[in-house]
């Protein structure tokens, strides 16, 4: 086949895989008409390191998004019109295409400052062309609209500081002559105008011998005249001169200007094409983002399997909603696969997922797959997917499916992917599925893969060992009649007929003769699938039961085991403060024992017998000591797994409170003086529910506040802003901070402006500055607060 045909093939293919519907939405998150147009240009790269090095510049600008490190994509002005004409020698641009180019100049100085020096995106960057001293020169030369600045140039300024004048002391010689103009002459209202570029006086018509002159002009009646008095013709003359001298000067400024630029044509066209490359992997970053894409490992044909972890077909995910994602994992000697199964069921959106995934990862967009997923660098895509019906070419839909058929089978190889939905049918159902099974044959034998969904019943019988045919399906819930999505190899599907039919209720009779007039050998393989289905579903429903039984024991472990340390620390506290309370009890008695004694000492015996008691009393107050040591060595302390909030507990100064909030290793106490303190677990002691805070006593709680000296608003839009500085203002009067750090970035400058114009607005800032070197330069915007 010519290389024509073999283009046109691949066109075919693209448009039954709707690739540009797809490209159109991920060129809608680009900023720039330029861009956008890049996106739908993207077609798949012939060698396999480009599309690898294309990828890996998204997946990096992804990277850099996410850090919010980026301030945007600058803008993109539509200038190659401007560069072609620039590169004529002795061509003069327009002031309006001169600050186009001004533009240029600016993007690519801004988007130079934001791009990393190293990485996969310094090419872009090393592309980008800028020069702040030409930017500046064109600047102070042209305004915003493209007008000539009068201090472009001496002679420029005065001239038309002379333009002026003549024409002020013009205007008010013309006021003063109308002014002196007879009433029947004057014009009610009338005022000097312009007519064909010169100040004229409106004049009634009969006054026009009175006046004299040269008539520029007449109103849509006739009745007055526009005239130039002839007093005022030398001065207007003049005029004319000055404006001939400004037109000269303002043609030589763009003259100058123009050749300025003319040397750095190239470069600047270069630095188009970087910012509108750029632009397109800004987008193809934010699609892959949205579609929670991960680049896929690019292999070379033949040398790796097919694997598509959690695919997703695009255009479902641009609609929204929830999409069931499908992973497909074939072997090398895996080349031709028969997806089976009833109607509806998802087969022809599986078919193009599949073409899509690789179309997109070799055009260097990440398509809407999991990690873990490798896709062939395949070199050809073959797609029959659809209705090929044609009534301009007289071609039947049988016809036109063998037509795309023939150029299949003459160009697919081993570098191909091949795609076709409902192989065979169209026509009488026995020579159809012959059709199909010599092709899928002749396809295996040409190493190329090929995917086929059919509902005939002899394609699901070639899945023989050595064939290199495997039979798949997707799954069908035969009790809720409706497809679950989930593909599932080595196993044909069952189409359902039947079933669907008798859910539609077709009458009985025809249903009964439909089932008897089924061949044996069909009945019996869907009695065998239906029965493997029953038995799968048993066995999921199964391993689904084990693994919530699974779960919940788990819980009820973690839950007993936490409940047996709560009560051993409990155990240990009541015996510590049991055996501490008999000691104190003890030494209470051995004080009174000692005050008794004292009072009723009067022998020497008597000396003996207070030796005596006094031992006693401190045997056993030490017997006590060493038992409650040995219980718990040291009094119980809280952990977060052996009390809970609002537990009762004293602290370390012997401080009593309760707990009102757990925090990792620490927890917030609130005293019964009503403080509330964030103290280590470590150094609470639980007291026990008996006690409470002292009844009457007057409780008071400080307000807690979450408050930071910075707020990052990187990576933020500019509605964005109000929101999170307001809410970190608040918070940092609420803490008394005495300044807060504002981290809005360089950028483009708009996150920026929008913060200084709230600060300004807001009555608690008392003064604002730029941060220093060593806190972020003009990134950053440190406030003072009242």
């Amino acid at each position: 086949m010519s290389d024509r045909a073999e283009a046109d093939g691949q066109a075919h293919a693209l448009r039954v895989l709707e690739l540009d519907r797809i490209l159109d939405a991920v060129g809608a998150r680009a900023t720039s008409p330029l861009g956008r147009a890049a996106v739908r240009s993207l077609r798949p790269l012939a060698v396999l390191e480009d599309a690898e090095a294309e990828l890996s510049r998204v997946q990096a600008l992804r990277e850099c998004l996410s850090e919010g490190e980026f301030g945007g994509v600058p803008a993109i002005p539509e200038t190659h019109s401007n560069l072609r004409e620039l590169g004529v020698e002795g061509s003069v641009l327009t002031g309006l295409a001169l600050r186009g180019l001004h533009a240029l100049l600016m993007s690519g100085r801004l988007l130079t400052r934001e791009l990393p020096e190293t990485g996969p995106l310094e090419p872009i960057r090393g592309d980008l062309f800028s020069d702040p001293a030409l930017e500046q020169a064109l600047d102070r030369a042209l305004d915003p609209d493209g007008t000539v600045r009068d201090q472009a140039s001496k002679e420029l300024a005065r001239v038309r500081r002379e333009i002026r004048q003549v024409a002020a002391d013009l205007v008010r010689a013309l006021e003063r002559t109308m002014s002196e103009l007879p009433d029947r002459f004057r014009v009610a209202d009338a005022s000097v105008t312009l007519r064909a570029g010169r100040y004229v006086i409106p004049v009634r018509r009969e006054g026009r011998s009175a006046v004299g002159g040269i008539v520029h002009d007449q109103s849509a009646t006739g009745a007055t005249l526009f005239v130039e008095p002839p007093g005022q013709v030398e001065r207007m003359n003049r005029l004319r001169e000055l404006e001939l001298a400004e037109a000269r000067e303002v043609h030589r400024v763009l003259a100058e200007s123009t050749a300025a630029l003319r040397p750095h044509a190239v470069a600047l066209r270069g630095s188009l094409d970087a910012l509108v490359r750029f632009d397109s992997l800004y987008a193809r970053a934010r699609t892959a983002d949205a579609w929670g894409g991960h680049v896929p490992a690019l292999t070379p044909v033949g040398s790796g399997a097919l694997n598509i972890v959690d695919g997703r077909h695009p255009l479902l995910l641009e609609r929204g909603g929830d999409v069931v994602p499908f992973s497909l994992s074939l072997d090398r000697d895996e080349r031709v696969i028969v997806v089976s199964g009833p109607n509806t069921g998802g087969k022809t959106v599986l078919l193009k997922t599949i073409g899509v995934v690789p179309l997109l990862a070799l055009s260097g967009v990440v398509p809407p797959v999991g990690p873990g997923s490798r896709v062939p660098a395949f070199r050809r895509v073959f797609a029959d997917i659809g209705d090929e019906q044609s009534i301009q070419d007289d071609l039947s839909t049988f016809s036109a499916h063998v037509t795309n058929l023939r150029h299949i089978l003459e160009e697919a190889a081993g570098d191909s992917l091949v795609l076709m939905d409902e192989l065979g049918t169209g026509t009488d159902p026995a020579e159809g599925a012959a059709l199909a099974q010599a092709a899928l044959e002749h396809l295996g034998a040409s190493g190329a893969l090929a995917i086929a969904t059919s509902h005939l019943g002899q394609l699901k019988r070639l899945d023989t060992p050595g064939s290199g045919i495997v039979n798949a399906s997707l799954q069908f819930d035969s009790e809720q009649m409706q497809p679950t999505y989930r593909f599932v190899k080595g196993r044909p599907g069952r189409s359902f007929g039947l079933a669907i039919g008798r859910r539609l209720r077709l009458p009985a009779n025809v249903l009964e003769r439909a089932a008897a007039l089924v061949t044996e050998e069909d009945a019996r393989q869907d009695d065998l699938l239906e029965r493997l289905e029953r038995e799968e579903r048993r066995a999921r429903e199964l391993a689904e039961r084990l693994d919530a039984e699974r779960i919940e024991m788990s819980d009820l472990r973690e839950t007993l085991t936490r409940r047996e340390r709560e009560v051993e620390a409990k155990e240990r506290d009541v015996e510590v403060r049991s055996h501490e309370e008999a000691r104190r009890v003890l030494m209470e008695a051995r004080a009174e024992v000692e005050r008794a004694i004292s009072e009723g000492r009067s022998a020497a015996g008597d000396a003996d017998v207070e030796r005596t008691a006094r031992r006693r009393l401190e045997d056993a107050a030490s017997r006590h000591r060493e038992v409650a040591e040995q219980s718990g060595g040291r009094e119980a302390v809280v952990t977060e797994s052996t009390v809970d909030v609002g537990a009762r507990v004293r602290l370390a100064g012997g401080a009593k409170g309760t707990l009102v909030e757990l925090d990792g290793d620490a927890g917030f106490v609130e005293l019964d003086g009503g403080i509330r303190m964030n103290v280590p677990l470590r150094e609470l002691v639980p007291t026990g529910p008996e006690e409470r805070a002292a009844k009457g006593s007057v409780r008071w709680s400080e307000a807690t506040v979450d408050a930071s000296t910075e707020v990052d608003l990187r990576g933020l839009r500019v509605d964005e802003v109000a929101g999170k500085l307001i809410g970190a203002l608040d918070r940092a009067v609420l803490a008394d901070l005495p300044s807060l750090r504002i981290i809005h970035g360089k950028g483009t400058g708009a996150v920026k402006a929008r913060v200084l114009e709230l600060i300004r607005e807001d009555p608690r800032v008392l003064e604002f500055a730029p941060g220093g070197q060593n806190q972020g330069g003009t990134g950053v915007t440190v406030i003072t607060l009242r």
